[in-house]
């Protein structure tokens, strides 16, 4: 089978870099050695973050990383086995995250993220898929008036210089807004731009549905059977091998079975998370996307059930679960919100590919003709799916990029 391009990983990132293929008129082969989104895109919180142009630094206050040194919270968790293998990484995440640095990652980060909501309407509209979002933003809850301020402060800031939109919100408007929520809190905020995924399962196949419907294919295959041809790329997938001029590598944290063996050496962490999914006691209802701020955990009216998802965890990508922080998330879930019985049988865990500064690789491989790359979108793989996708698709078709993507190019890793 021949192609004009061959898309490794049906993650969002695949799937949507695939589709946004297809809509410009190649002829795509998507492969994954499983069903589309089964693996790190089925378990996030379901959000399209608009207002997230500030990715999430290492904490730079001493005090804190002792705490988060006691390895007992629930936003952040690390396997002391882990801690040589992940050292280069954190260290260099911790530099990039200063204030100064960090401020200027944001600056060239948020362009991306600018494009989020657009480029994910264009594609709900097309798949059809209008009925797994809601448009009503998300919103932080404070147990503190220190960190209520801090939060309020650096949404004022994100106002000013990125244009988010927001909504302070009084204990009585968080009463009004989640009846069945506790008192324990003194305040919230409403982040009012981003759009909720109802199922991002759902969401990933309804793009499948619609690149299969523009003659895309997918197939099984396993990505590490790629080799160079004289004219392109090979990989054997489905019940034969496939060749195509241009070859995209989107497969979030095992991009590097395919990166290594090419001689391209990345610096790409992984934060792995949990999710399970609650029933609701009685007739109580979670009527929107709700974080509890200082624990680190995410409560989301999913059409699973109410989805309830951890912070990070530091540790080997293949290691076992530890799904601690879930334990944790869940005692104190139930203190605010009546939870009913878990309704999975384990709990899901997945691995988000990070980079130490933060960003994602996006762009041309700097020493293979027709080799692409898009990776390493930490905490927004979701959010960034579609736009990703399409810069990806332009640039590979000679067309002008929706942004500059210059800042998320290899060549800043020496690769």
């Amino acid at each position: 089978m021949t192609a004009d391009a061959i898309v490794l990983g049906a993650g969002i990132i695949g799937v949507s870099t695939a589709l946004q293929l297809a809509r410009r008129g190649r002829s795509v082969v998507l492969v994954d050695r499983k069903e589309p989104g089964l693996e790190t895109s089925y378990g996030n919180a379901g959000l399209i973050q608009r207002e997230g142009v500030v990715p999430y630094g290492f904490p730079q206050q001493f005090g804190l990383i002792l705490r988060y040194a006691l390895n007992n919270r629930i936003d952040a968790h690390y396997h002391w086995k882990a801690i040589p293998s992940v050292t280069s990484f954190l260290a260099k995440y911790w530099w990039h995250s200063n204030l100064t640095r960090h401020q200027l990652i944001a600056r060239a980060y948020a362009p991306l993220i600018e494009h989020s909501i657009s480029t994910h309407n264009e594609l709900i509209e097309e798949a059809g898929a209008q009925d797994l979002i809601a448009k009503n933003g998300w919103t932080e809850v404070f147990r503190t008036r220190a960190k209520h301020d801090g939060e309020i402060a650096e949404a004022v800031r994100l106002r000013k210089e990125y244009g988010v939109a927001f909504k302070e919100l009084s204990p009585s408007d968080i009463a009004e807004q989640e009846p069945n929520l506790s008192n324990d809190f003194v305040g919230g905020l409403r982040w009012e731009d981003p759009w909720s995924v109802r199922d991002p399962l759902s969401l990933t196949r309804a793009y499948v549905a619609l690149f299969e419907k523009l003659g895309g294919r997918v197939l099984k295959g396993d990505a590490k059977s790629l080799s160079k041809t004289a004219t392109g790329w090979r990989i054997v997938a489905g019940d034969g091998t496939v060749e195509a001029k241009d070859v995209v590598v989107a497969l979030g944290p095992w991009s590097d079975t395919v990166t290594k063996p090419l001689g391209y050496n990345f610096l790409v962490g992984v934060k792995r998370g949990y999710h399970m999914h609650y029933s609701a006691s009685g007739n109580a209802k979670l009527n929107g996307w709700t974080m509890d701020a200082e624990r680190g955990y995410f409560l989301a009216p999913m059409n699973q059930g109410i989805r309830l998802t951890t912070g990070a965890e530091f540790a080997r990508r293949d290691a076992p679960k530890t799904p601690v922080q879930l334990e944790r998330a869940e005692a104190v879930a139930r203190t605010i919100f009546p939870l009913g019985e878990r309704l999975d049988k384990e709990a899901w865990m997945g691995a988000r590919p990070c980079t130490p500064d933060m960003m994602p690789v996006i762009g041309k491989a700097p020493r293979h003709d027709g080799l692409w790359f898009a990776f390493g979108h930490a905490h927004h793989g979701l959010t960034l799916g579609p736009v990703t996708g399409q810069v990806i698709a332009e640039a590979i078709t000679g067309s002008k990029t929706l942004i500059d993507i210059s800042a998320y190019r290899p060549e800043r890793f020496n690769a």
